[in-house]
């Protein structure tokens, strides 16, 4: 991918999470990998307001490489993620729904088989300040097995994908998710699936022909 195509993915992945209602202000940060460099929003930035000029390209060691502006404080997260993952894009949010399930479990329960198109039930990372090496191990023990997304407790979300398109597609997953489980727990208690629901659940994502429901 070209470089100025990746900044250009960026600025428009950051107008859509805002417009969706993942992130307000200047919480949350999104990156992109291209080979061997990363396109990362700069540190607090609007992310609907987003200039590709402004984003910041670095490599996977964390070296700045281009770029008029820091590179956001999440920057050790993603490049974590990237140097032991096959991501391919990254997005981190501070959606309401997402934040409030962080606060009081350990992982999200699997009340709905969607749980399956993150890799498997979604683990809450332990808390860390932000923007530490502590939070980015955190993060990546939350998302060992191949999931495609974790909670960080206290903080937020994280969600990986192919491409920027799937990992927005993700994080509005896991939030949708998240709401889902609030409303649940509002009534009464949710019926988490077990792991044989999920395993029959599994095997038909994996017929041919076969695409899960939108």
């Amino acid at each position: 991918m070209l470089l100025s195509t990746a900044r250009s993915k960026v600025c428009r992945a950051g107008r859509r999470v805002v417009q969706e209602g993942l992130v307000t202000g200047s919480a949350g940060n999104i990156s992109v990998r291209a080979g061997d460099k990363v396109v990362v929003t700069p540190g607090g930035a609007q992310l609907h307001r987003l200039a590709e000029a402004a984003c910041p390209i670095v490599g996977l060691d964390g070296r700045v490489l281009r770029g008029p502006k820091e590179p956001s404080s999440e920057t050790p997260m993603h490049l974590a993620i990237y140097r032991e993952t096959d991501a391919g894009a990254i997005v981190h949010t501070h959606s309401a729904d997402c934040v409030a399930v962080s606060t009081v479990l350990d992982e999200l329960p699997p009340i709905h088989y969607y749980t399956l198109m993150l890799g498997g039930v979604v683990r809450v990372a332990e808390y860390a300040t932000y923007g530490t090496p502590e939070l980015a191990r955190n993060v990546l023990a939350a998302l060992r097995g191949g999931r495609r997304a974790a909670l960080m407790a206290n903080h937020g979300a994280v969600a990986l994908g192919r491409d920027l398109d799937e990992a927005v597609e993700n994080a509005l997953l896991l939030e949708w998710l998240c709401g889902v489980y609030l409303k649940a727990r509002a009534v009464g208690t949710p019926r988490a699936l077990t792991d044989v629901q999920l395993g029959d659940a599994a095997e038909r994502f994996a017929g041919p022909g076969y695409v899960p429901p939108a």
